[in-house]
């Protein structure tokens, strides 16, 4: 007859769970013995007895039994216990009471100590419903080899045999379930009191999402300059090479029609505005002076492409990380476009300085002010761009000016 599928993952299920709760009574009376040191020990040994003992069992023992748990749950249930942060100390005296004074270390205690033994209390249940239903269901046969009186010492008349079968039955029937529901509760307990905190937790979960974060801001960068690279070195190149064919067809090529020679110098025309154009998306991917030479020669050449007097201090003693220096090259260019198109200014002051771990970007114009970030500008898009890489925006426009737009970047993300 064939199992149906149900039945066989269920079956499976009990008898995983059942291994589970079994494995866990040894090492959850593993500490019992403690408090029965305590009870005969402590009324009549001395003070040093009382404070050292207890300390250097729970030093020794609470750790391994954690560890003994986490081989347990990771070998029977496939649970990882997630590790508190390790300790830096490598000195065991200080080790030992930075454990001491560790809230996860007192947690470890308390699981081990006081709700060890509960828990041990609780596998023995299942463990004896299994045991009871077993027997409660087998009675017919067993029965048969104990001596007529004790069979009805113990059993009772043949009614109270159907009676015996019937409550095994219903114990069968309810201990994988309930082993099942015990393996639950111990796994909530476990992870709230051997693993991280809450706070813990949640901390781990923001540096994951900040290395994360870092990760995918490394990874559109470098794709920006591959792509950068591959419009340099291959479309805009083919574009110089057919602006150098039109031109020297229409300076040789002195017999042609002039219809033809219209367009030839119309097309030497879009060849060139083509390579001025994608020339000004390159820099807009990134620069390849800004991977070359560094923010410093970037900037000036950006500075030099300015139609206004541009007063340019850069004060950086050595480079700082590619995507750092990229959001303060766009910093930079955006606000000297905003300027060149809006502020009506008649010079800009651009300094950038490195202090310390931080990268100050100051952009300031002496045009009308009432730059806002909310009106849905270049500014709004900055501001995200910074916030990015865990930046600071700011931005200072009174009517009439001048407008200041500063920004700080951490050097290292």
């Amino acid at each position: 007859m064939t199992i149906p599928p149900a039945l066989r993952r269920a079956s499976r299920r009990a008898r995983r769970d059942t291994v589970f709760l079994a494995a866990g009574i040894p090492a959850h009376l593993a500490l019992v013995p403690l408090w029965s040191w305590a009870a005969a020990i402590v009324p009549k040994a001395n003070a040093w007895d009382v404070a050292t003992v207890p300390c250097a069992l729970i030093l020794v023992g609470v750790p391994a039994l954690t560890a003994v748990q986490r081989l347990r749950y990771r070998a029977l249930l496939g649970v990882g216990v997630p590790r508190p942060p390790a300790t830096s100390e490598r000195w065991w005296p200080r080790r030992a009471l930075r454990w001491l004074s560790s809230a996860e270390s007192w947690r470890q205690v308390g699981y081990h100590l006081l709700l060890g033994p509960i828990l041990a209390v609780l596998e023995l249940l299942v463990l004896g419903a299994w045991a009871a239903g077993l027997a409660g269901t087998t009675v017919y046969v067993w029965s048969w080899v104990l001596p007529a009186q004790v069979r009805l010492d113990m059993l009772g008349s043949a009614t109270d045999e159907v009676y015996w079968t019937a409550g095994g039955a219903v114990l069968l029937g309810t201990a994988p379930w309930l082993a099942g529901a015990a393996a639950r509760a111990e796994t909530r307990l476990t992870l709230a009191l051997l693993g991280p905190s809450r706070a813990q937790r949640l901390q781990q979960r923001v540096d994951h999402l900040a290395e994360s974060r870092t990760d995918l801001i490394d990874a559109v960068d470098a794709e920006r300059r591959r792509i950068e690279r591959d419009l340099h070195d291959g479309t805009q190149q083919r574009l110089v090479s057919l602006a150098v064919n039109l031109g020297l067809a229409r300076a040789t090529l002195t017999d042609l029609p002039d219809g033809a020679r219209t367009v030839i110098d119309a097309a030497h025309r879009e060849a060139k505005e083509a390579i001025a154009e994608l020339d000004d998306l390159v820099r807009g991917l990134h620069p390849a002076v800004l991977e070359d030479r560094g923010l410093d020669a970037a900037l000036s050449g950006l500075a030099a492409r300015v139609p206004l007097p541009v007063r340019l201090r850069v004060d950086i003693e050595e480079r700082t990380i590619p995507t750092v220096e990229s959001v303060a090259y766009f910093v930079v260019s955006e606000a000297l476009t905003n300027v060149t198109k809006h502020a009506r200014a008649t010079r800009v002051d651009v300094n950038v300085e490195r202090i310390g771990k931080v990268l100050r970007v100051t952009v300031t114009d002496d045009g009308a002010g009432g730059a806002d970030t909310s009106a849905g500008t270049g500014l709004s898009g900055l501001s995200k761009r910074v916030g990015s890489v865990d930046g600071t925006f700011r931005v200072s426009s009174p009517a009439g000016g001048p407008t200041t737009i500063a920004v700080e970047l951490p050097c290292e993300l």
